[in-house]
C-alpha cells in the first residue's frame, strides 16, 4: 500500500491508525482529543481550548464526519491538505516511522501563493495551492498561545460578518480544490466584506494591536519573530492581507537577515497585486536562504516557485521558467513546480518542453486535474494527436467536473476538428458554471451553426451580443473569420441580429456579388514604380504584424541603446534568454503583463529560435539587439546607424573600432533574413558573398549593403512606409473582396476599377466577374495621391489625355 500512496497519505494513515484505537474507521471526539494533545507536547491546553479546537474541526469538516465513528480518514487528510496541521511536525512529535526510505520533506515546509496568470490559451488556473492556517515552523509555546487569542477574535469577526451577510459565520477558506476562472482579478486589500463591518472591524484591529504588542514584548528576538510570523500567517489565511503585511514587517524589522519574513511578505504583496515588490522580497529571501550554513535552506524550492509566480504576475514567463526549473532540481518530487514550468513553457510557445514537464507533474501526481488540462492544451497546440489531447481534457473533467478551463478548451478542440455537437455541449457546460462567459456563449452559437441547428445558434449569438460590448465581440467574430473557423451561415445570422449596416455585418459579407477567384500573384502587374509587388508587400505586412504584436515600434532605437547600456548585459557577450527578457520588460514598461507575455512569445518563437538553435538558453546579446533595431521606432537612417553601432560594439570587445568586419556584416544580414523573411529571403541570402570574406567596411558601405534590394534588407523601406500609412482610412473606400473599409495601402485595378485591401491583394483575390489573364494595379496611400491622379487625367495637355 505504501508503495502506491504519496508520502503525505502514508504519514496521515499512520497517524489515523495510531489514534483509531477501537478500529471503527473514524476518530471520535475522545480520539481527536488524544491526537491534538499528543502532537502539541509543549502546549498545556485547557479543557475549554481543546473543546474549541474540536468544535472548529468538526464544524469545518462536517462533510467527513460519520456518526458515531467520527472524523474519517479522508477528513483527516483534508485537514492536513488545508494546512490545519503540519504533517511532518506531527509525525515527528509522535515518533512514528514509515516503511520506506525515499521520503522528502523539503516541499512540506513551503507555502504556495496564488497562481493567477491569465492567458489567451485558457490554461488551468487555481486560486490557491496550499495556504495553511498557521506556519509549519512555530517553535515557542508563547506564539501558540497568541494564536489561540487571535483565532478567537477572528471567529467573532466572522460571526459578525455572517450576521451582516445573512450567511453562516464559517469561512470557506480557499484550498487547492477551489476554482477561479482565468479572468478573475487578484484579491486586493482586505476585500469589501471585512471593511463593511465598520466599528466591529475597528474593535478587531484594536485587539489585534494588543496581540502584536504582546509579541513585541517577548524576551528574545527569536521569540518575537516566531510570534509575528505565526500571527501574520493566520491573518494571511483569513485574507486580512494588509494586517498580515504589517505583522510580517515587524518580524523583518526584528530580524532583517531572516529569510522567512521576506518570504511571507512576498506572498502577501503578491495577493495585494504588488508584483514588483513581491519579487524584490522573494529575491531578498532567496539570497539569504542561499547563504552558506543557512538554517532556511529547506525553503529554497518554495522560494523559487513563488518567485516564479510573482514574475509571471509581471508577464516574465522566461524568468519564471528558470526559477521553476531550479525548484525541480532542488526538489525532484515537487509536482507543482513541474506543472508551473510546463504551463509557463506553453505560454512562450515551447510546446515540446512543456509537454515533458507536464507529463512529469502527472507522473508524480496522477490526479492533478490542472496538469491534465494544461497537457491537453499543449498537445492540441502541437497538433500531432488530437485524441490524446481529448483524453487529457476528459481526465481533468473526470477529476474535477467543475473545471471550466478544461471544458472550454475541450470545446475548442472539438470545434477545430469539426465535432460541432460535442463542442456545443462543452460550451453549454461552461455556461452552467459561468453564466456570464460571453466567449463560451459566442462559441456555443458558432458550433451550433456548424451542427446545423440554426435557430438555437441564433439565440446563443443574440445572447452573446446582450452579454458583451460590441468592440470585443467584433474582434472575436473577425478572428473566427480570418482564422478560417467560420461555419457557413455565420454572416447571415450575425447580420440578422446586428443589422446589415453594422460594422460587424459589413465586415462579414462573404464577398462581391458573383463570387471570388484566387489567381497567381504573378498575374498582378504594377501600374507604376510606386505600386508595391505582392511578394514584397506580403513580407512587409508580416514584419509589420510582428512589430504590432511586440509593440517595439513604440520604442526608439535610442531607448533600446540606453536600456542596454544601463543593464549588466554587454553587446560583446552572450546572455541568457531570461536576462534579455528583463531588458525588454524595462523597455516595454508600458505593456500590461498579458500583453508583454504575448510579445515575448512571438520574440521567443521568431528571434530566439534563430539565435539559439542549439537550445542552450544563451544567445548573442549584441546580435539580438541589432536584430531588434530595424523594427524599433525612429528615422530610417537612424535605425541603420544604430545597427552598425551595436555591431561595432559587439565586435570591438573593449577595443576602439570604427569599421565593421565584413564577416559580421554579412552574418547580420543573413540573420535578418532568417528572422524576418524566412521564405522570401532564402534564395536572396544565397547571393551574398562568401561569409569567410576578410576585411572591414565603413558606415557608408554598410548602408549600401543594408539598403540593397536583394542582397540587403531593402524591404525595410516598405515596412517604414506601412508604419506611416497603415492607419490611413480612405474615404468610403471598401475592399471589393472582404467588404471591409480599406485602411493603409489601397490597390485599384485600372481596367475593371475594383478595389483591394493589402491582405486581399497579397492573397491574389479578384472578383469572379473580372476574368482576365493579367491585372494592373495602382497603389494609393493618401487622398492627396488620388486627387493628383484625378487632375492628371482631367488635364487636357497631359499625355494620357
Amino acid at each position: 500500500m505504501f508503495g502506491t500512496e504519496s508520502v503525505l497519505l502514508q504519514k496521515v494513515r499512520k497517524i489515523f491508525t495510531h489514534f483509531d484505537t477501537n478500529g471503527d474507521g473514524g476518530l471520535s471526539r475522545e480520539e481527536m482529543t488524544s491526537l491534538v494533545v499528543a502532537v502539541n507536547p509543549h502546549v498545556q491546553f485547557s479543557a475549554q481550548q481543546v473543546e474549541a479546537i474540536l468544535d472548529e474541526v468538526f464544524t469545518a469538516y462536517h462533510a467527513f464526519i460519520r456518526d458515531p465513528e467520527g472524523l474519517s480518514f479522508d477528513g483527516l487528510v483534508r485537514t492536513y491538505e488545508d494546512g490545519a496541521g503540519d504533517i511532518d511536525r506531527d509525525f515527528e512529535a509522535l515518533s512514528l516511522s514509515l516503511d520506506t526510505d525515499n521520503i522528502s520533506t523539503a516541499i512540506a515546509s513551503g507555502v504556495f501563493i496564488t497562481d493567477q496568470r491569465a492567458d489567451a490559451a485558457h490554461l488551468a488556473r487555481r486560486t490557491n495551492h496550499k495556504s495553511p492556517c498557521a506556519p509549519s515552523d512555530i517553535v515557542y509555546d508563547s506564539s501558540k498561545l497568541l494564536l489561540q487569542e487571535l483565532l478567537i477574535i477572528i471567529r467573532r469577526l466572522e460571526a459578525k460578518l455572517g450576521t451582516l451577510t445573512g450567511k453562516h459565520g464559517d469561512r470557506n477558506s480557499p484550498s487547492s480544490d477551489s476554482f477561479r476562472s482565468s479572468d478573475a482579478s487578484c484579491l486586493k486589500g482586505n476585500g469589501p466584506h471585512w471593511d463593511d463591518l465598520g466599528r466591529d472591524f475597528d474593535d478587531f484591529c484594536r485587539k489585534l494591536n494588543e496581540i502584536t504588542q504582546k509579541a513585541d514584548g517577548f524576551a528574545s528576538v527569536e521569540e518575537v519573530v516566531d510570534a509575528h510570523i505565526a500571527v501574520g500567517w493566520v491573518l494571511f489565511d483569513h485574507t486580512l492581507y494588509r494586517e498580515a503585511l504589517a505583522t510580517f514587517m515587524k518580524a523583518r524589522h526584528a530580524m532583517p537577515y531572516d529569510a522567512r519574513p521576506h518570504f511571507h511578505m512576498g506572498n502577501t504583496l503578491y495577493q495585494l497585486g504588488r508584483y514588483q515588490e513581491a519579487r524584490e522580497h522573494f529575491i531578498t529571501s532567496l539570497s539569504i536562504a542561499e547563504m552558506a550554513d543557512s538554517p532556511w535552506s529547506q525553503l529554497l524550492p518554495q522560494i523559487h516557485v513563488n518567485l516564479g509566480i510573482a514574475m509571471e504576475g509581471e508577464g516574465m514567463l522566461l524568468s519564471a521558467c528558470e526559477h521553476y526549473r531550479k525548484a525541480t532540481m532542488l526538489a525532484p518530487k515537487h509536482y507543482r513546480a513541474y506543472k508551473l514550468l510546463g504551463s509557463a513553457l506553453y505560454g512562450v510557445g515551447e510546446y515540446k518542453r512543456a509537454e515533458k514537464a507536464l507529463v512529469q507533474a502527472i507522473t508524480l501526481k496522477p490526479d492533478f486535474a490542472d496538469a491534465h488540462c494544461d497537457l491537453g492544451s499543449t498537445l492540441h497546440a502541437i497538433g500531432e494527436d488530437n485524441e490524446l489531447a481529448i483524453r487529457e481534457f476528459q481526465l481533468a473533467v473526470d477529476l474535477n467536473p467543475a473545471h471550466a478551463e478544461a471544458l472550454y478548451n475541450l470545446g475548442g478542440l472539438f470545434r477545430d476538428i469539426g465535432r460541432y455537437r460535442k463542442a456545443a455541449g462543452m460550451y453549454a457546460k461552461v455556461l452552467a458554471l459561468q453564466p456570464d462567459n460571453w466567449r463560451a456563449q459566442l462559441n456555443k452559437g458558432v458550433t451550433l451553426l456548424g451542427a446545423g441547428e440554426t435557430d438555437e445558434a441564433q439565440k446563443a449569438i443574440k445572447e452573446a451580443f446582450r452579454m458583451n460590448n460590441r468592440v470585443e465581440l467584433h474582434d472575436a467574430i473577425m478572428h473566427l473569420k480570418f482564422s478560417g473557423r467560420r461555419p457557413k451561415g455565420l454572416c447571415d445570422t450575425v447580420m440578422d441580429i446586428d443589422g446589415k449596416d453594422s460594422p460587424i455585418g459589413r465586415s462579414l459579407v462573404e464577398g462581391p456579388e458573383g463570387g471570388i477567384r484566387i489567381v497567381e500573384t504573378s498575374c498582378f502587374r504594377q501600374a507604376n514604380r510606386e505600386t508595391t509587388p505582392c511578394n514584397l508587400l506580403a513580407c512587409a505586412l508580416d514584419i509589420r504584424n510582428f512589430q504590432r504584436r511586440t509593440r517595439l515600434n513604440r520604442c526608439t532605437v535610442s531607448d533600446l541603446k540606453k536600456k542596454l547600456d544601463k543593464s549588466r548585459i554587454f553587446a560583446s557577450s552572450s546572455a541568457q534568454k531570461h536576462e534579455l527578457e528583463g531588458l525588454l520588460r524595462e523597455l516595454l514598461y508600458f505593456l500590461k503583463p498579458d500583453a508583454f507575455q504575448g510579445a515575448m512569445k512571438v520574440i521567443n518563437e521568431r528571434i530566439f529560435s534563430v539565435l539559439d538553435q542549439s537550445n542552450s538558453g544563451c544567445v548573442d546579446a549584441g546580435l539580438f539587439c541589432a536584430v531588434l533595431v530595424p523594427i524599433c521606432g525612429g528615422h530610417r537612417e537612424r535605425r541603420t546607424r544604430a545597427a552598425f553601432n551595436v555591431l561595432i560594439e559587439r565586435a570591438s570587445k573593449g577595443r576602439v573600432r570604427t569599421e565593421l568586419p565584413r564577416y559580421d556584416a554579412y552574418m547580420y544580414i543573413k540573420t535578418l533574413h532568417a528572422v524576418y523573411t524566412p521564405s522570401q529571403g532564402k534564395s536572396q541570402v544565397m547571393e551574398l558573398p562568401c561569409i569567410s570574406e576578410k576585411g572591414a567596411m565603413t558606415m557608408s558601405e554598410f548602408q549600401s549593403l543594408f539598403d540593397h534590394p536583394s542582397m540587403g534588407f531593402g524591404i525595410l523601406d516598405i515596412v517604414v512606409k506601412l508604419e506611416a500609412t497603415d492607419r490611413i482610412r480612405h474615404d468610403r473606400q471598401v475592399c471589393t473582396i472582404c467588404r471591409y473599409p480599406i485602411t493603409g495601402p489601397w490597390f485599384k485595378e485600372v481596367t475593371f476599377s475594383f478595389n483591394l485591401c493589402s491582405m486581399c491583394y497579397t492573397e491574389g483575390k479578384v472578383p469572379l466577374s473580372a476574368k482576365q489573364e493579367e491585372y494592373c494595379f495602382k497603389e494609393y496611400n493618401s487622398e492627396v495621391e488620388l486627387i493628383k491622379d484625378k487632375f492628371w487625367f482631367l488635364n487636357p495637355w497631359s499625355p494620357n489625355s
